[in-house]
C-alpha cells in the first residue's frame, strides 16, 4: 500500500472514531487551516539583524550554539523562510524586528521608514503572508545603561520614543499593504541588576513614554498595538520596569493588546492559566510561544503539556478570534530551519488536538457535576488517533507528512546552507 493510501485509510478510521464522540474531523481541519502562526524572523539568524550583523546581543538576550549556515543577508533569510514555509501546512505570517531592515546605508533607529522594509512587504505579498513587527530596544549604545523608555535621561527616552513612533508607522504600512492588521509589539529590557530604592519612578516614565508612542491614532484594520512584560533579564535581575502587573494594568487601562510570553514568568507559572483572566479585561491577546527549560531559555517549541494547554484554552473558550499566535525561540545549536519547522508544526499540532477534543461532551459532564466522567474522558482523549488526522491534514495541504520533511531540510543544508561562509 502506498504511503498516501495508508494515510487516507488511517484517517478514515480516525474520522469514524472521533465521530463516535461527536467530533467532526473535517470541520476541525477546516478551522485549523484558517489559523495563522506568526513565525519569528530572528530564529533564522540568531537575533543578529541587518543593521550591523557583527554587533553582539545585549539587554538580557543570548543565543547559544554555532551551527553552520545562518542567514547573513535579507535574501538568505527570505530563502530560508521560503523553505521553512514549504514544510508547514497552512498560510502563516512573518514577525519582523526593526533591526531586520533591508537597506544599503546606515539608518538610525529613530529614523526608520517604511521604505526600509519594502522588500519584506513585497516578499510577503508575493507569498500571501501577513506581517507583524517589533521595535528593537536592545543591542544599541543608547540601551547600554540598561534603560530605554524608562530612562531618567530625557534624551535617551526621546530617542526610544521616536523609535517606537517609527515602528508603529512601519507596522501600519505593512498592514495596509498586506490587507491584514500588523501587530506591533513593544518590549524593553529596562531594569536594575541590584536592588533599587525608587521602583515607582521608572514605571511612571515608562507609562508616559508609551502614551507618547501610542498618541497617534492608527486604523485598527491595519495596525494593532501590543505591550509585553518580563520577569527579569541578564543585568536586570532585581528589578524589571515592565513587569506583568505593570503591563496588565497598562493594557487594560489603554485597551491595547497584552503580549504573554511563555518564558517571561516565574518557572512555576504558565501562560495557559492566564489567558482566560486576561481576555476579560483586554480586547485581544498576543502570544509569544517558546519553551522555557530554565526560565526564559527560549528552547524550540515541542508538543509538551503546556503547549497543549495553551491551545486548549484558546479553543475551549472560543478565543482564537481574539488571539494572535506568534513564536519566540532561538536555537543556534541545531539546523535553524529545522527549528522553525519543528516548533511551528508542534504549535499547529497542539491546535489540531484541541480542535479534535470532545469539548461539548466534557462541558456537559462538568455542567452536570459529573466530574468522574470529565476526568475519564479527558484521559481517554489523550490516546485518540490525532496523529492520523495530522498526517492527512499535511497531505491535504501539500506538505510532507510525518518525519519526511527532515530529508528536505537535510538536502537544503547540503545544497545551500553549507555553501555560506
Amino acid at each position: 500500500m502506498s504511503t498516501s493510501k495508508a494515510i487516507e485509510k488511517a484517517y478514515e478510521l480516525a474520522r469514524q472514531r472521533y465521530g463516535e464522540l461527536g467530533v467532526d474531523t473535517d470541520q476541525a481541519m477546516d478551522r485549523l487551516s484558517k489559523i495563522a502562526i506568526s513565525l519569528h524572523c530572528w530564529q533564522g539568524d540568531d537575533v543578529g539583524g541587518f543593521e550591523n550583523p557583527d554587533t553582539g546581543l545585549d539587554g538580557g538576550i543570548a543565543v547559544t550554539g554555532s551551527y553552520p549556515g545562518k542567514a547573513r543577508v535579507p535574501d538568505q533569510l527570505r530563502a530560508d523562510l521560503d523553505k521553512t514555509l514549504s514544510l508547514i501546512p497552512g498560510k502563516h505570517r512573518l514577525n519582523l524586528h526593526a533591526i531586520y531592515l533591508d537597506t544599503n546605508r546606515k539608518v538610525e533607529r529613530n529614523a526608520l521608514e517604511p521604505e526600509h522594509f519594502t522588500s519584506w512587504v513585497q516578499w510577503a505579498k508575493a507569498n500571501g503572508l501577513g506581517m507583524d513587527f517589533n521595535g528593537t530596544y536592545f543591542s544599541h549604545p543608547k540601551a547600554d545603561s540598561g534603560f530605554t523608555l524608562s530612562s531618567a535621561d530625557e534624551g535617551i527616552r526621546k530617542f526610544w520614543i521616536e523609535h517606537g513612533i517609527c515602528c508603529r508607522r512601519i507596522g501600519a504600512y505593512m498592514g495596509a499593504e498586506l490587507g491584514t492588521p500588523c501587530v506591533t509589539n513593544v518590549w524593553v529590557p529596562d531594569g536594575y541588576k541590584d536592588i533599587p530604592i525608587d521602583r515607582l519612578g521608572p514605571r511612571e516614565r515608562l507609562a508616559n513614554s508609551l502614551d507618547q508612542i501610542f498618541a497617534e491614532k492608527l486604523d485598527p484594520q491595519v495596525h494593532l498595538d501590543a505591550v509585553e512584560s518580563k520577569l527579569f533579564g541578564i543585568g536586570a535581575e532585581s528589578y524589571t520596569t515592565g513587569s506583568h502587573e505593570f503591563y496588565l494594568g497598562y493594557a487594560a487601562s489603554r485597551q491595547t493588546l497584552l503580549c504573554l510570553d511563555a518564558g517571561h514568568f516565574h518557572p512555576t507559572e504558565v501562560i495557559s492559566e492566564k489567558i482566560s483572566s486576561v481576555l476579560m479585561f483586554v480586547p485581544e491577546l498576543l502570544l509569544h510561544v517558546s519553551r522555557p527549560v530554565r526560565w526564559d531559555s527560549d528552547h524550540v517549541v515541542i508538543l509538551d503539556d503546556e503547549l497543549r494547554a495553551i491551545a486548549q484554552q484558546l479553543v475551549r473558550n472560543n478565543f482564537l478570534g481574539r488571539t494572535h499566535i506568534g513564536l519566540d525561540f532561538f536555537d543556534a545549536s541545531i539546523n535553524r530551519i529545522a527549528a522553525w519547522v519543528i516548533g511551528t508544526r508542534c504549535m499547529i499540532k497542539a491546535l489540531l488536538i484541541a480542535l479534535l477534543e470532545p469539548t461539548e461532551k466534557l462541558r456537559q459532564a462538568e455542567a452536570e457535576g459529573d466530574f468522574t466522567s470529565r476526568l475519564a474522558l479527558l484521559e481517554e482523549a489523550k490516546t485518540l488517533p490525532y496523529g492520523a488526522v495530522w498526517d492527512y491534514y499535511c497531505t491535504k495541504s501539500d506538505v510532507p507528512a510525518g518525519e519526511s520533511w527532515l530529508a528536505e531540510v537535510k538536502a537544503y543544508e547540503k545544497d545551500v546552507l553549507s555553501q555560506r561562509a
